[in-house]
């Protein structure tokens, strides 16, 4: 479930910046700082709870920040070795995957951000450098590459070969051009593939995942590069055949809903002349109820086929559509495939209203249309 920087999601009364940030997460925190010399564990405790009431996820992080730092010494340097000497032992470096860290362990990128940025920028990116460890400094390392992008740069590059995963998925995930929630960054959205060339060799799916993600930001702003960046590395055979084809999969996962042959070419799905009806759709179907139908296919050649549909909505402001997954199969000469989709059209989904009237199915097979039906959604 998506869910934005305020921190709402995943139904009614869902908070996940409570969840995230409460009593419990704090006293932890507290526990932490408490390895410090003067360091009033209880005072910041209170203090920080105090505060959480009518701030979102970021926010509540800079408030938490801003507790831990009043009672940091105040010349940087100082404070950096402060918060290095606070910090929880790494993450667990035998793991492979899953191993976010804890939101509360974001305080030293925030800090590092904050009073490092313009005049110890070296002893900074050391301190992310450490934190990132513990949790993705991702969100913090941006400012550093739009305020000395050369400086970063030749840090992510020596980072790129580090012995610790999390430190390389830093790498990816921290210059990706559109990362969820993060600041934007002015590098040219090309330089970092140098760095992608090498990661996506690597052997752990956390940092290869970072990989296919960023190459499906670039393929909405690049895709022919991305498709013979992708084939270039399927090419060389210096990953695992299925962690390539993995790869190459979720980069292109958009590439595919917008229908774009190079990206299916690349996947094995190549443009055919296909037959396509769709059967069994009710002409009215309410909002909260399920849209049941099957699409039946014919060719008269063997085709590998990709088959997606999308539904295009009737909104107040006009038309909008969304790419959903139907299936994946083998056409054969003289059969005919049938595919079966029960969709919920949900009322009370995050990321869209539905409105009654009339609604649309296309059904698309490897990046063509090839039969449409109209429904009436009604409340």
């Amino acid at each position: 479930m998506a869910r934005g920087p305020d921190g709402q999601g995943g139904g009614a009364g869902f908070s996940l910046a409570d969840q995230l940030f409460n009593a419990d997460s704090l006293r932890d925190l507290a526990q932490d700082y408490a390895v410090l010399p003067g360091f009033d564990a209880d005072r910041f405790h209170e203090e920080a709870l105090g505060g959480l009431d009518g701030r979102g996820l970021l926010e509540r992080l800079d408030w938490i920040a801003t507790c831990v730092e009043r009672q940091l010494p105040g010349p940087f340097p100082a404070m950096a070795d402060a918060l290095e000497a606070a910090m929880p032992p790494p993450l667990d470096p035998a793991l492979s995957d899953d191993d976010f860290g804890r939101f509360i362990h974001a305080v030293p990128g925030i800090l590092a951000v904050r009073h490092g940025l313009e005049d110890h920028r070296d002893r900074a990116l050391d301190l992310l450098y450490e934190a990132t460890k513990r949790f993705s400094m991702e969100f913090y390392i941006r400012p550093f590459l739009n305020r000395w992008p050369d400086e970063t740069l030749a840090r992510l590059d020596a980072w790129s070969g580090d012995d610790n995963y999390h430190v390389r998925r830093l790498v990816s995930e921290g210059t990706r051009p559109r990362l969820p929630w993060a600041a934007n960054i002015t590098l040219d959205p090309a330089v970092p593939l140098r760095f992608l060339d090498r990661l996506h060799a690597d052997r752990t799916r956390y940092v290869t995942r970072s990989v296919a993600n960023h190459m499906n930001d670039l393929s909405k702003v690049m895709p022919d590069r991305v498709v013979a960046h992708l084939r270039d590395w399927q090419s060389q055979g210096r990953q695992d055949t299925k962690e390539m084809d993995w790869i190459i999969r979720h980069a292109l996962r958009t590439a595919v809903k917008r229908g774009e042959a190079p990206a299916l070419e690349l996947l094995g799905y190549r443009p055919g002349q296909v037959r396509a009806r769709i059967e069994g759709l009710s002409e009215n179907v309410r909002i909260g109820d399920a849209l049941e139908f099957d699409v039946l296919l014919e060719a008269d050649e063997a085709l590998p086929v990709l088959v997606d549909f999308r539904l295009r909505f009737n909104r107040p402001r006009g038309a909008a559509e969304k790419v959903y997954k139907l299936k994946t199969g083998k056409l054969l000469p003289g059969q005919t495939l049938r595919l079966s989709k029960r969709h919920t059209l949900k009322g009370n989904a995050t990321t869209y209203t539905l409105h009654p009237g009339l609604h649309r199915i296309i059904v698309q097979v490897n990046g063509q249309d090839v039969a449409e039906a109209e429904f009436d959604l009604t409340a």
